[in-house]
């Protein structure tokens, strides 16, 4: 792997003399009038504060340009994009959004970029704590933590410590800049293809779990449980190049929670009739390879240690 400790950027000598990382946000949001001002006050509480955040309003007509507007005018660093309304609503509008925020970034000097969603909440350290995994590993391309819904925080017995959730995404730049940033994909999975990406391109890429941020906003991850959603996982998993074996024992590992068994079928249901209709993917088959050897490697490390429980 070549040496990735060439950050563009330049660090930021803080109060006791250390250098930090200097970032900066960007956040899509549509329709967030419930949840966006609980995001700024989070951001504005940060001990260390981003060089500039982007607020990008995806065609929001419920009051969600208002609340920003009017912190806006009270910090320089805070600055809102508007985007014309969209008549459909879907995941690539997202990517789009962003990548019209980070339009306004380009010339500006900083190390970190962060995709950061309208509906979270976080301690005052978050952002400091992930500039010090950035400054402890040069090879460190893509950071973020688990997020929470109520009592119930994302499980990562069964899901690879190395994807970022795109709820709070950060990235080194060289990282973010090598890959060329999201890809607008309508069938959802940016998040994950930005995260495969960058490991395939070298970067290494860790959700820690010592933080979590606070999710406002009820995803199918939480309790409320959701049949079209369970199905369009499974499709989704088959879009993005899931292992049929890998996508097996995750059918019977979902058919453990509630209601038991129908979340599993449901997914089966979702992969297999994308399978059966050889559904076009929009990844790569170099991607697809990359993504099904690290998924049997975890299930072939997973088995291993399950064994090595049993043995005298």
């Amino acid at each position: 792997m070549e040496n990735r400790a060439g950050s563009l950027g330049a660090p930021k000598q803080n109060s006791s003399g250390a250098f930090t990382l200097t970032y900066v946000l960007i956040t899509p949001a549509r329709n967030e009038v419930k949840n966006i001002e609980r995001t700024i006050q989070a951001v504005i509480g940060q001990t260390v504060k981003p060089e500039k955040w982007v607020i990008v309003s995806d065609g929001s007509t419920d009051g969600t340009d208002e609340i920003v507007r009017k912190y806006v005018a009270e910090y320089h660093w805070i600055e809102l994009v508007r985007r014309p309304k969209r008549a459909q609503r879907h995941f690539a509008g997202k990517a789009d959004s962003f990548n019209a925020g980070y339009s306004c970034l380009k010339d500006l000097r900083f190390d970190i970029i962060g995709n950061l969603d309208a509906d979270l909440s976080f301690a005052e350290d978050y952002f400091s704590f992930l500039l010090g995994k950035f400054t402890e590993d040069p090879t460190l391309g893509v950071a973020g933590t688990p997020f929470r819904e109520g009592n119930d925080t994302y499980d990562y017995r069964f899901t690879s410590i190395e994807h970022v959730s795109g709820a709070c995404q950060l990235f080194r730049r060289e990282c973010f800049e090598e890959i060329g940033g999201y890809t607008p994909l309508k069938q959802g999975g940016v998040d994950l293809v930005a995260s495969i990406t960058a490991r395939m391109n070298g970067w290494k890429t860790r959700a820690f779990t010592e933080r979590v941020c606070e999710h406002h906003r009820q995803t199918q991850f939480g309790k409320h449980f959701n049949r079209a959603a369970e199905f369009r996982s499974g499709y989704q998993d088959y879009l993005m190049g899931a292992h049929p074996v890998w996508e097996f024992f995750r059918c019977i590992y979902q058919s453990s929670k509630r209601p038991f068994l129908i979340r599993g079928a449901l997914l089966l249901i979702g992969y297999s009739c994308a399978l059966l209709r050889r559904a076009e993917r929009p990844v790569s088959k170099e991607f697809i390879a990359f993504r099904r050897e690290e998924q049997m490697h975890r299930l072939k490390k997973f088995f291993a240690g399950l064994i090595s429980q049993f043995q005298p």
